[in-house]
């Protein structure tokens, strides 16, 4: 816990379908990037420029007055040794922590489950979207999914009060204890009970929020507008998700890559003047990440599933810069095409839990990696 008694909180944002990192963190400086993608490329006149050689894609301006703050870290290279290019099996490994072997529990769950042992608080982790992420999957920890804070609830659409009385009282008795001993209706029934307890907590959020930002009308935004609701309304979560995309830019990426980072920067900077606004910046951590890269060669309009990833984490006690080599476009150093991974996700993730959550990493990335020294102290 940091000095001012304050609770650190993470933000995980997935980049769904595999954001293409060479559009995104540019080596405007090489022409071997111009070579090999005479059609799917940034022109260097167009680039953020970060350094001499890198610089950031002209829709990630808002990232880039982040940069310039010093509150922007870039992890280049980030993936895994033996890499796949199927969505569903590498989303798994960056879920679950395990590359060789089918996993049930996310690297979340069982940080939640780290954090709050007894499961007192049900709302220590809530994903904003649709569905669970296996991320958050956990035996036991209970995760809210909330697709719309302002409708969240149990029965959103039974519009007349009576009849949503008496379905949230039948619903009360349905899950409420029994003395059958059945372990698997037991732990239904608490399910139910921590759906019921976490929508009465969580319908409370909107209305103590307050704020002078001005959230843009996409999904991304208005899913980080509710983690800040949520945020500033005290109710004890620590780790917020939501993803945004898809990324899979086989066919006319520049402009869809183009649209998605450009409502992703919004959303974030607005989010971050949020939490400036609120003072909590200096306890609050973005980690936005992808499942895999993109293949260094365009397709012609687009590009296909490839390896080497990049990954960015912002916040105010982040020390801006970039973290690992950023990978060879050499023909010799390439891997089948793709950039060579050279940085395993599983340093970024030990660096969040030892280094900002204060918990064991190694027995929830099941091993030993070195963190980076990317949190200022």
């Amino acid at each position: 816990m940091p000095a001012n008694g304050k609770k650190r909180s993470l933000i995980v944002i997935q980049l769904i379908g595999a954001n293409d990192p060479l559009n995104t963190v540019i080596p405007y400086s090489n022409g071997l990037y111009y070579d090999y993608r005479p059609n799917v490329n940034i022109p260097a006149k167009d680039v953020l420029p970060i350094n001499d050689d890198f610089g950031f894609s002209p829709q990630l301006g808002p990232i880039k007055d982040l940069w310039d703050r010093g509150n922007v870290a870039l992890v280049n290279g980030i993936g895994y040794t033996t890499p796949v290019r199927s969505h569903f099996r590498s989303m798994d490994i960056w879920h679950t922590c395990e590359p060789d072997k089918i996993a049930t529990e996310g690297w979340l769950g069982r940080a939640i489950r780290d954090m709050d042992p007894q499961g007192d608080n049900v709302l220590t982790g809530i994903n904003f979207g649709r569905g669970l992420p296996r991320a958050l999957g956990c035996k036991g920890v209970p995760v809210a999914s909330v697709g719309n804070l302002d409708t969240y609830g149990l029965f959103p659409d039974v519009e007349d009060e009576q009849q949503k009385h008496y379905a949230l009282e039948a619903f009360a008795r349905m899950y409420g204890m029994s003395n059958d001993n059945d372990p698997i209706m037991d732990s239904l029934r608490q399910t139910g009970r921590n759906a019921l307890k976490g929508a009465d907590i969580l319908r409370t959020a909107p209305g103590k929020y307050s704020s002078s930002v001005e959230y843009a009308q996409n999904p991304i935004s208005q899913n980080m507008k509710s983690i800040a609701q949520v945020m500033f309304a005290d109710l004890g979560t620590r780790v917020f998700y939501t993803s945004h995309g898809s990324f899979d830019t086989h066919g006319g990426e520049l402009v869809t890559h183009g649209k998605l980072w450009e409502d992703l920067g919004g959303a974030i900077a607005d989010c971050y003047a949020d939490l400036e606004e609120h003072d909590m910046q200096d306890d609050t951590m973005m980690l936005i990440w992808t499942e895999f890269g993109r293949r260094i060669r365009d397709n012609g309009s687009g590009t296909d599933h490839g390896a080497g990833g990049t990954a960015m984490l912002i916040g105010g006690s982040v020390k801006g810069g970039m973290y690992g080599e950023y990978p060879s476009l050499e023909e010799a150093q390439q891997l089948d095409g793709d950039l060579r991974a050279n940085n395993d996700f599983r340093s970024t993730y030990s660096t969040i839990l030892e280094r900002w959550l204060g918990l064991d990493a190694p027995s929830i990335v099941n091993g030993q990696f070195e963190a980076l020294d990317l949190i200022r102290s």
